[in-house]
């Protein structure tokens, strides 16, 4: 049995070293080894992500997957979380979500089989709730975005999203000095898109 720890890049760095740190600071109070941490750059609203998919190919049965908040999986539409969470089921996988207590149980299996079944009916039913949750708060915000957006723009001050300064100067920092951009994305929790646009900023594109 391994312990995978799926997380999202964040783009601030302190968030995404937090969350590693929690994932961290679960497992070792529940004598749990990370075997493997996936961090994503892509979309929580997206099935197809590659972090994601190398962690269920990788799965064997019985694995834990470890995340922080069970968003990290649900932000998906019926289909596609149906999908997710049938390949979930045929392999076994336990999902351990930091945020959803009663799936700590599930981090340490060690109750006899009807108490077990009893817990995995019960942390299903929870996960699809909080599945549900998640993806209406997610279409709730990019909506709230889109009307604001709209209404800036019919005032006349809307000024597009900002480049992260800091961040595209830590890139091309990084660059200059001869970095791969696997090494960028490792070091600073970005994805390739941010790389290229660091670069389009730099010429006077962005």
């Amino acid at each position: 049995m391994f312990v995978r720890a799926y997380l999202r890049a964040s783009t601030q760095e302190q968030n995404a070293e937090r969350a590693r740190q929690s994932l961290i600071e679960f497992a070792t109070s529940h004598n749990l080894v990370i075997a493997k941490f996936y961090v994503e750059n892509e979309s929580g609203a997206k099935l197809d992500r590659p972090k994601l998919n190398e962690l269920l190919d990788d799965c064997q049965q019985g694995d834990i997957l470890l995340i922080e908040d069970i968003d990290r999986l649900s932000r998906l539409n019926g289909a596609d979380w149906e999908t997710l969470r049938n390949l979930i089921k045929s392999k076994q996988i336990r999902i351990v979500a930091l945020n959803v207590s009663t799936t700590h149980n599930q981090a340490n299996a060690g109750n006899d089989e009807i108490t077990n079944r009893i817990l995995s009916a019960v942390n299903d039913m929870l996960i699809e709730i909080l599945a549900s949750v998640a993806r209406r708060d997610y279409e709730q915000r990019r909506l709230r975005q889109k009307q604001g957006i709209e209404l800036a723009k019919a005032k006349g001050v809307y000024k597009g999203k900002q480049p992260n300064t800091k961040r595209y100067t830590a890139i091309l920092a990084m660059l200059d000095s001869g970095a791969t951009y696997q090494k960028i994305i490792d070091t600073l929790q970005v994805g390739t898109a941010t790389i290229k646009n660091a670069k389009k900023w730099r010429e006077g594109d962005a």
